[in-house]
């Protein structure tokens, strides 16, 4: 299956069909980027962070950089405003 097809699939069959495509491409940058997208959909968040750090290793450039930046602005989100939140 292709890294297109596999973008539409519903988010858990997306993540067990990105699994097995990994393996067959290790190499493949924008398919660690396309599982994190899905793990943070699911409300995986350190699986989808340690995605992103994988396609960032195999690509410096790879738009895994804006999503890591993006997971961590999340991350640090602080509202003073808020109690115990």
């Amino acid at each position: 299956m292709t890294l297109e097809k596999i973008k539409k699939l519903p988010v858990e069959e997306a993540i067990s069909a990105l699994n097995e495509y990994i393996l067959q491409n290790p190499d493949d940058d924008e398919a660690f980027v396309v599982r994190g997208m899905k793990h943070w959909a699911m409300g995986h968040r350190s699986q989808a962070i340690n995605d992103y750090l994988a396609a960032i290793r195999l690509n410096p450039d790879s738009r895994a950089v804006e999503a890591l930046r993006n997971a961590n602005d999340i991350l640090n989100f602080y509202n003073p405003d808020l109690l115990n939140p």
